[in-house]
């Protein structure tokens, strides 16, 4: 946790580009730029204001490395709250690493992997939640991960734990301070107020933690397992969903051997469809094993498609067929084949309870219906509303333990137990809550970070 030095890094991809970008940041980020940095007109970096650019030349001595932009930030305003120089070089690997070395000689030092958000942390730029997002923002490959990470990075999920956490030890102190008057038995903090507070604080951690299922598959993708009975267009619906012909279709039976996944994007969130083996007793040592992938495939799913064939399954077996699987997955009970069921048919299923979507796979008939329903059950609709959503592991581990401390004193209130005893869960919980923006942290945890 090293403040003094000057760091310097590239801060774009290594490799050969257009452009390159190399950021220093120090308190002698701009002096040790001017060392190496002859301006066109010799204007001098360190008399120049913040956030203005300047054309000049890289110098090794006489030697000319490259023709720059040099862009200055002075503290505080800048990323890590400290002065800061970007030099925007040709993309030339050699040019970059003769910049990166001619700094290190000048007194830089390089910086390890994240330590220019560390600065930003440290120096109170952002928190560590926002921190966290940072990476997340990097990785995002999808309109939804690209949504949760810059929710993050706006401070949402931080404004609404400190907002809580404040609230939590206005409380604390005043229990703490009834502990100094004990003798004369004065109560400062309500215990009706406390009561409200430790409800909505339990509400508040359990939509929390519960938001983490959603939010965890929309930030890494959703796997949909499609299961089903041979023949029954689990292939065809897949490429239809993908719109190529990624899967074998065949009257044949048992055509699907093992599980093909294809990746799609719909409407911003990101899914992985798997087409596994027909679910069917077999005497095939291989369709065997294909089917015992599918089963497992439907374990590891975030959604599963159950697709039948109307016309040759009814309602009764779909609910029988159903009752076997044991996932936690949720589920979308989809009707194949309308295209070629009788009007009879087809309105045994609109009467049934269960709610079931009718398709033609073939006919691409009620696809979009299809589509919407699976970004439904994603959570489309929250992230649409801007729901606080949890996507980090983290911050879902630390919640678990807030939430229990919180039970912890909701039973000690519902025992009259005395302040001081309520005052060490709260203390807990608080410290807890902390640990999510940063307000309490060590240096093993910043440096996982």
């Amino acid at each position: 946790m090293i403040q003094n030095d000057t760091i310097v890094a590239l801060a774009t991809p290594s490799g050969p580009s257009a452009i390159a970008i190399i950021r220093l940041s120090g308190k002698d980020a701009i002096k040790i730029a001017s060392l190496v940095f002859n301006s066109v007109g010799s204007k001098k970096l360190a008399n120049q204001k913040t956030h203005t650019v300047h054309l000049g030349n890289i110098m090794d001595g006489d030697r000319v490395i490259d023709e720059v932009l040099a862009t200055v930030f002075k503290n505080p305003k800048s990323y890590t709250g400290e002065n800061v120089v970007e030099f925007s070089c040709h993309g030339s690997s050699y040019i970059q690493q003769e910049i990166i070395q001619l700094l290190l000689r000048k007194g830089c030092r390089m910086a390890t992997a994240g330590e220019f958000t560390l600065q930003a942390f440290l120096n109170g730029k952002i928190d560590l939640s926002q921190a966290e997002a940072v990476a997340d923002l990097i990785a995002s490959d999808s309109k939804a991960s690209h949504q949760l990470a810059m929710q993050q990075m706006r401070g949402g999920f931080t404004t609404e734990i400190e907002e809580l956490r404040k609230q939590l030890l206005d409380f604390a102190s005043l229990i703490e301070l009834e502990l100094d008057f004990s003798e004369e038995d004065i109560e400062f903090a309500s215990r009706n107020d406390f009561q409200k507070l430790i409800k909505k604080t339990t509400l508040l951690l359990k939509n929390l933690i519960d938001s983490f299922s959603t939010g965890n598959v929309l930030k890494n993708g959703i796997p949909v397992a499609i299961i089903g009975r041979p023949n029954s267009g689990k292939s065809t619906l897949l490429n239809v969903l993908l719109n190529e012909e990624r899967a074998i279709v065949s009257n044949v039976a048992g055509t699907t051997r093992d599980a093909i996944e294809d990746e799609i994007t719909i409407d911003g969130i990101r899914f992985r469809f798997i087409d596994t083996a027909g679910l069917r007793n077999t005497k095939d040592e291989i369709e065997k094993i294909g089917v015992e992938k599918a089963l497992e495939k439907l374990k590891n799913s975030a959604i599963y498609i159950y697709l039948f064939d109307i016309t040759e399954m009814n309602m009764n077996e779909v609910k029988t067929e159903l009752k076997k699987f044991s996932t936690t997955s949720r589920q979308l009970i989809v009707a194949n084949k309308i295209d070629k069921a009788s009007k009879s048919i087809l309105k045994t299923i609109n009467k049934d309870a269960l709610s079931v979507i009718s398709i033609s796979a073939k006919k691409k008939e009620s696809i979009n219906e299809l589509k919407n329903s699976l970004l439904n059950l994603a959570g489309k609709g929250a992230l649409d509303k801007n729901h606080l959503i949890v996507t980090n592991s983290r911050h879902y581990d630390i919640l678990l333990k807030s939430l229990e401390e919180i039970i912890k004193v909701q039973n000690g209130i519902d025992q009259n137990l005395s302040g001081d005893l309520l005052a060490i869960d709260l203390r807990q919980a608080l410290y807890y809550l902390g640990e999510i923006t940063g307000k309490v942290s060590n240096d093993d945890l910043l440096g996982n970070i």
